[in-house]
């Protein structure tokens, strides 16, 4: 079947491409004259939070690739032996590493280190990460359309501004319509076609995994099946609505005679997030209440409610960064004309909206959180195993979460490190002996918090206070004292336990990280700058917490205690922030990660205000990196170069971040850029980038994180006049902010009627206070 989804495709290119007479201008679409070819590449994705589908537009054939958050493998019966990474008494050869690193024996620190101190995978044929498992896709729904091969006026859009996707054509005298959404209101992907003459349909489902039930009854196709390596079960379901006739012959669904056709589709698996079994939904119970609920709403009805849902969170930012001149290009022609120099500050409003999307459809209250991926994928064996990478991918989804104003978006992150907290404590006490809970570069959603089967890539128990960061930045968006108190400083301090245990006493009487690993750089050390960076940040937000909830006053002051202690950044010989406590970073190393510059973004330790030195420093390496890298890599400095104050240089990586690519493999050393559907390349696809990227132009047009709310930071030339509405600042501050040459025209700061603060803009910090009515205004 999926051979024939793009048969006649080739003979129809210079009709399609040359037939596109819908010249309509709108500054929030993605569009195209031609179908999808390639999934990775070209496909558009749309969702509903617990599922993600990417659309082809394809002519004769319509094909929907689908993927549900939960489907995996691995897991909890994959193996006997599984045992969520962790080996047995690996903490008793702690000590003896530790001793070789004050020796200076490196090497044999580190063979030890690989032999003990690193997670365990189970092998099994046909699969990359063995026990450990990998994201699933559930299949593609393949859709026949009964049609002329004379098309003309094609055209394969996403409408940010609705949440809606359309494919419109032509074929001979009859107009095709199609439209795809993803409803988080009736957790249904939605799939609606319809012409102006009497149409037949074929409707597939293929799927690589083991069918044990399939049945079509009056409207409802149900299909049952599992993962076979963990038997994880599956259901997913289609609710059948149209005007022509049904019927199901040989595994299809035909409808003959309609003029309309919408289906309704819905997954789920039995998947629960608790440890240790991780299994047990109803999940056949929950599709039924699901179908129930939907299979008498008129598809009008289910649109109306989609878009009221998606724009009461999408319309909270408005971003223009000058004139749109360009959008009656289709976007993936846009892309190279302005790979190529072209001034589009159109289409980098539309690339940051277009991150915005992609979160509201991978990210809401009730779903797992984004993955690598987000919600996308199209393989068994996906790269990295469409994971939750915890050594800077998993958080740089969420960097844009609070300052572009989607806080509920948030919400799935916290929910997950919940659950991550049991066994993580296992993994602590495995491996350190210590207190409290660690994550580790690699995670899956079956409790799997140990170190990676491999060094040094493997080996982050940082992760977990990272996360934790995450927290505090939640609250000081929101000042939601509620959420802090019942479900963010119980997991906050689980991880500062963790690390008041696991931070030694060197030679100078600092608390150092031993042994440790800068992330998948490096070899073993007796500190790596990152670990003290995230460590500090974590005590202080802690600290911080405890004052706002006036508790914990024993350990609020052993916190404090510890965090002065902390090794603190240094300054090596050529002048660079150190990368680890040892003065020994390459002047001409170019490596993606950066994670010594972790306390300047998104930490605030180092700030150009209050450690004036430190910030050159981090300039100092910055510049020895180079403004080359993978996808997330450009994006990470992109908020660093914001947070420097250098609009232009920020801005420069901007625009290498959306060089346009075809690659698709493992070559990191090709560098990142975009595919023409704006996905970003690591290479291959990861979501991180296209978050990073939205949260670094955020940064450029407003910071706060020093407690001063400043306004346009770090404008590049090219901003030279524009707008922005909705942007969240620190302290549940909404800012809007009009500028004109460069320099703030007018803006207005929202909050708590009788809230104080301060702002800063040209370099100045006043004092505000929000009025009992309406907001503030500034005007210059």
């Amino acid at each position: 079947m999926k051979q024939l989804v793009f048969i006649g495709l080739f003979l129809l290119l210079p009709i399609l491409s040359g037939g596109c007479k819908n010249k309509k201008v709108d500054a929030l679409m993605l569009w195209y004259s031609q179908p999808a070819q390639n999934w990775m590449t070209e496909a558009l994705p749309f969702g509903n939070g617990y599922m993600g589908a990417m659309f082809f537009g394809g002519l004769a054939t319509e094909q929907i690739q689908f993927t549900e958050e939960s489907l995996w493998s691995g897991g909890p019966g994959s193996h006997p032996d599984y045992n969520y990474g962790n080996q047995t008494g690996a903490s008793a050869y702690l000590s003896e590493i530790r001793d070789l690193l004050k020796q200076g024996k490196n090497r044999e620190a580190h063979r030890l280190a690989s032999k003990h101190l690193t997670g365990v995978i189970h092998e099994k044929k046909g699969a990359d990460f063995g026990d450990y498992g990998a994201q699933q896709t559930m299949g593609d729904v393949f859709v026949q359309v009964q049609q002329s091969e004379e098309v003309s006026n094609y055209r394969r859009e996403l409408d940010l501004s609705t949440g809606l996707a359309h494919v419109n054509y032509k074929a001979g005298d009859v107009r095709h319509q199609r439209t795809f959404f993803g409803s988080y209101v009736d957790k249904a992907l939605v799939y609606h076609f319809s012409n102006n003459a009497a149409t037949d349909y074929s409707i597939e489902y293929i799927n690589p995994h083991k069918k044990v039930k399939e049945t079509f009854d009056g409207n409802l196709f149900r299909y049952q099946g599992v993962v076979e390596d963990n038997q994880m079960g599956f259901e997913t379901c289609m609710v059948i609505k149209t005007d022509g006739v049904t019927a199901y012959i040989d595994g299809q669904i035909k409808v003959a005679n309609a003029s309309e056709l919408t289906i309704y589709h819905i997954a789920v698996t039995d998947y629960q997030m608790v440890y240790p079994l991780y299994k047990g939904k109803q999940f056949t119970e929950q599709n039924t209440a699901v179908v129930k609920s939907i299979q008498d709403k008129s598809f009008e009805d289910v649109r109306q409610a989609h878009i009221k849902d998606y724009q009461s969170l999408f319309n909270r930012v408005t971003i223009e960064l000058g004139k749109d001149e360009r959008s009656s290009l289709p976007t993936d022609k846009r892309l190279l004309e302005y790979s190529e120099g072209v001034n589009d500050p159109g289409f980098e409003s539309l690339y940051f909206q277009y991150s915005r999307y992609l979160m509201i459809n991978a990210s809401r209250p009730g779903t797992m959180p984004l993955n690598l991926q987000g919600k996308w994928n199209n393989s068994t064996n996906p790269p990295w195993a469409c994971d939750y990478h915890m050594n800077i991918n998993q958080q740089m989804l969420y960097w844009p979460a609070e300052i572009t104003n989607l806080n509920e978006c948030h919400l799935p992150l916290f929910s997950y490190m919940e659950s991550l907290v049991e066994p993580g404590q296992v993994t602590a006490r495995s491996y350190f002996d210590a207190r409290g809970w660690v994550v580790n570069t690699m995670n899956n959603p079956f409790g799997y918090t140990a170190q990676g089967w491999g060094l040094p890539w493997g080996f982050f128990p940082a992760g977990a206070a990272w996360l934790c960061q995450h927290i505090w930045e939640h609250y000081e968006f929101t000042q939601d004292e509620v959420f802090l108190k019942e479900l963010g400083y119980p997991i906050m301090k689980e991880a500062a336990l963790f690390w008041m245990d696991y931070l030694v006493e060197d030679e100078n009487k600092e608390l150092v990280s031993m042994p440790s690993y800068s992330p998948e750089h490096g070899g073993i050390s007796t500190g790596a700058s990152m670990d003290h960076q995230i460590a500090w940040d974590l005590l202080n937000n802690c600290i911080a917490a405890c004052e706002v909830l006036n508790i914990d006053d024993e350990f609020k002051n052993e916190a404090i205690t510890a965090r002065k202690r902390i090794c603190s950044p240094k300054i090596g010989r050529w002048n660079q922030l150190q990368e680890w406590k040892e003065d020994v970073d390459d002047p001409d190393s170019k490596h993606r990660h950066v994670s010594h510059l972790y306390a300047l973004y998104p930490g605030k330790q180092i700030t150009i205000e209050e450690t004036p030195e430190l910030a050159e420093a981090a300039k100092v390496s910055l510049n020895a990196r180079g403004d080359n890298g993978t996808g997330w890599s450009l994006a990470w400095k992109v908020n660093f170069w914001a947070r420097l104050k250098d609009g232009n240089r920020a801005y420069q990586l901007f625009r290498r971040l959306l060089k346009p690519t075809q690659n698709e493999g493992y070559d990191m050393l090709l560098g990142g850029g975009s595919y023409s559907n704006l996905l970003c390349a690591h290479p291959p696809f990861q979501l991180d980038g296209n978050m990073g990227g939205c949260a670094g132009m955020a940064e450029m047009l407003l910071q706060s994180h020093t407690g001063v709310i400043e306004l346009l930071p770090a404008l590049p030339d090219k901003w030279l006049s524009g707008s922005v509405k909705g942007l969240k600042a620190r302290g549940n501050y909404e800012v809007a902010i009009k500028w004109e040459d460069g320099k703030v025209v007018n803006a207005t700061i929202k909050g708590r009627p009788g809230q104080k603060g301060k702002y800063m803009v040209d370099g100045q910090i006043y004092a505000f206070e929000v009025p009992k009515v309406g907001s503030f205004s500034i005007k210059r």
